[in-house]
């Protein structure tokens, strides 16, 4: 975005972005409205419209981050109708002169689940899909699968109707998402055949698969995310991609739609637009990463093939996504994909080589940093998340008001 204001593009961005440090910047854009949670534009906004009340404005959290809910916001109100009404807004008062960058970021279908009514009605858990559960699953679990069930409270066994009722909530939020990204499709008007609109996400979510709930895995239910792209004019029609791309692409693919073929662009990346003439690569090694050091999960795939490994279990995994393209087995300790594995694992090594990532290397391998283990302590490492002021209105309940309430912190190991 700061590439593009640069080049004369009215740019705005709408909603959640986590930008840290200092959420509240423009980063690159001439101007925002914050969606965080925090005292932003969503929260003035509410309190404007007599909602001042509401301390959890995206759901309830800690012990009910993962339990499904029903917004207490109406409709109307509910930041993913607030999103489209600010891009709208945008839409409608935007100097026509000028080209525009628009991001809308909602922050549905995040966690807290939560759907406004009547959207809540939409889906009934028992339409819903079970979980994926294939046997011997737990053998695919990493270290932080682990850590985030202990600290969403959910590593006490499965409860597939809970799940169900979870993912109903879901589909929910996507359908009320869906519905708003429609409003404003409406709102470009003419200009919808001259716009470049791109839909994609961050990550996905568990949503029980794996008996897991969160994003923190490098399978595909939480890895691999929605990128569709609508090119200006219709051109490139239908054109489905078969391989594997990065949310880097998004940046060569911008400014190569807005004619700007000279700025650096991002190590690996490449631009979208060569799709429809042929020229992406058909064998491209895509890489991720969460975190670093000895808790770093990395992964590395492409079209046919994935490998991961996680220094805090100092284990590796490879997937076989052709024979098994639900990833519900792992294949690494099988003679006949060894060749595979070690091709992938060293793509992963020469791509951190190449960038002077060192630290997790170790003469050309992995660097060993001791096995992390969930402590064994049940109410250990779970989050708990308290609204800013609770404790100052917890002392109006009089003799029932608890000595202290934290902001936030893992039971056990203070975060503050």
């Amino acid at each position: 975005m700061g590439r593009l204001t640069e080049l004369g593009y009215r740019t705005h961005g709408v909603g959640k972005m986590h930008f840290t440090p200092r959420r509240e910047r423009l980063w690159g854009f001439e101007t925002r409205d914050v969606s965080e949670r925090g005292n932003d534009d969503y929260r003035q906004f509410l309190d404007q419209h007599g909602y001042g009340h509401v301390l959890e404005v995206h759901g309830a959290l800690s012990e009910m981050y993962t339990i499904p809910q029903i917004s207490q916001m109406p409709a109307s109100l509910h930041e993913t109708a607030w999103v489209a009404d600010r891009s709208i807004s945008f839409l409608d008062q935007r100097d026509r002169s000028r080209p525009f960058f628009l991001w809308s970021s909602f922050f549905s279908p995040h966690p807290p689940f939560n759907a406004p009514t009547p959207w809540n009605f939409l889906y009934w858990a028992g339409h819903m899909p079970a979980p994926f559960l294939p046997e011997g699953y737990e053998d695919l679990l990493n270290y932080w699968n682990h850590s985030q069930n202990r600290a969403k409270y959910r590593d006490k066994g499965n409860d597939e109707w809970l799940m169900r009722t979870i993912k109903a909530i879901y589909y929910a939020s996507i359908s009320f998402v869906d519905y708003h990204i429609g409003r404003i499709l409406d709102a470009l008007g003419d200009d919808l055949e001259n716009t470049l609109i791109v839909f994609t996400s961050d990550h996905g979510e568990l949503l029980g698969d794996y008996g897991c709930l969160g994003k923190r895995s490098m399978m595909d239910v939480s890895s691999r995310v929605p990128l569709l792209i609508r090119w200006p004019r219709g051109e490139n029609a239908c054109t489905c991609y078969e391989g594997v791309t990065s949310l880097l692409d998004l940046h060569p693919t911008f400014l190569s739609c807005a004619g700007d073929q000279g700025s650096p662009v991002y190590s690996g990346s490449q631009d979208l637009t060569s799709v429809s003439t042929g020229n992406m690569e058909t064998d491209r090694v895509v890489f991720s990463q969460l975190q670093t050091d000895g808790l770093g999960l990395h992964m590395a795939v492409n079209q046919n093939s994935k490998y991961v490994y996680s220094a805090a279990d100092e284990r590796e995994w490879f997937f076989d996504l052709e024979a098994d393209p639900y990833e519900s087995r792992d294949f690494s300790r099988i003679d006949s994909y060894t060749e595979n594995l070690v091709t992938l694992r060293r793509s992963l090594i020469e791509h951190y080589q190449r960038d002077g990532y060192d630290s997790v290397l170790d003469d050309g391998n992995w660097r060993r940093f001791g096995k992390t283990k969930i402590p064994a302590q049940s109410e250990a490492s779970v989050l708990v998340q308290h609204p800013k002021g609770i404790q100052k209105i917890l002392e109006g309940l009089g003799p029932y008001a608890p000595d202290e309430i934290p902001g936030e912190y893992w039971m056990g190991k203070s975060t503050s």
